[in-house]
């Protein structure tokens, strides 16, 4: 059997494809309900949260069905989306991981070298933001310009092309999709003051509360997404195990999987 690099694969994609391809084998049936991420987590050698951008990744496909507060589902035979896995973006949870990692110290610098000008860019994303949320309009646009504007303050083209490229990749099908499951009002309220925290912290110059404000903003997103599968985890908990309905063996995708 030839042997296939797999080295530039995301990992969430590496899931996808296994998982796709038992239900093509009929090892999980038309219309019955996926063991837990945790099983599949278990019997893969992977993290939850890859999991979960496994099956997101396929609900995108139209090879799975995912219903809030029920479970998830293999979907009805239908032909399969046509989606260009370069579109579906990187993985929701890796992406913020790496997010509070890189922004947060772009915070701090730039709390330390921002002009006025810069300022009044980030100022006038806040606005633009605050004013998409009160006209229910899509935010992104006005969060995108906030976070480069903060990027752009450092004076380093290097950084900005480092946030630009986070954000531009990370918003595919996936996250879309996630964000469909799982943003709430509440969520968009939170995101709008987290914001300004960060801005007031940027005003005061204060490299540690800018730090601090970003990654607690990234935080808040990451907890509500995995908030969000809670219901899901529910659902599976609230019938027996279906453990034993697992296909065995399953492969598992790799040590580099745990880091996910």
């Amino acid at each position: 059997m030839p042997i296939h690099p797999v080295e530039n694969h995301r990992l969430y994609r590496q899931i996808a494809d296994q998982i796709s391809g038992l239900i093509a084998s009929g090892e999980f049936e038309e219309s019955t309900r996926l063991p837990s991420e945790r099983d599949l987590a278990v019997q893969l050698g992977v993290s939850r949260p890859s999991v979960r951008e496994a099956l997101i990744a396929l609900e995108v496909e139209g090879k799975v069905d995912v219903r809030v507060g029920s479970g998830i589902y293999v979907a009805r035979r239908r032909p399969a989306a046509a989606i260009d896995p370069d579109r579906q973006g990187q993985g929701p949870f890796e992406l913020l991981r790496a997010r509070w990692l890189i922004e947060g110290e772009i915070a701090a610098e730039a709390a330390r070298t921002a002009t006025a000008r810069d300022l009044a860019r980030v100022s006038a994303a806040v606005d633009d933001l605050q004013k998409r949320q009160r006209q229910r309009r899509d935010m992104d646009p006005a969060d995108r310009d906030f976070h480069l504007a903060i990027a752009q303050a450092c004076h380093n083209s290097a950084l900005v092309s480092v946030v630009r490229d986070l954000w531009d990749q990370g918003r595919g099908a996936v996250w879309k999709r996630m964000e469909h499951h799982f943003q709430t009002a509440e969520l968009r309220s939170a995101v709008l003051r987290d914001h300004r925290m960060i801005l007031e912290a940027l005003e005061a110059r204060d490299p540690r509360a800018a730090r601090s404000s970003i990654r607690r903003h990234l935080e808040r997103v990451n907890r509500e997404f995995i908030r969000g599968w809670k219901a899901l985890d529910k659902a599976e908990s609230a019938t027996p195990t279906m453990r034993e309905a697992m296909p065995k063996p399953i492969a598992r995708v790799g040590r580099l999987a745990r880091t996910g």
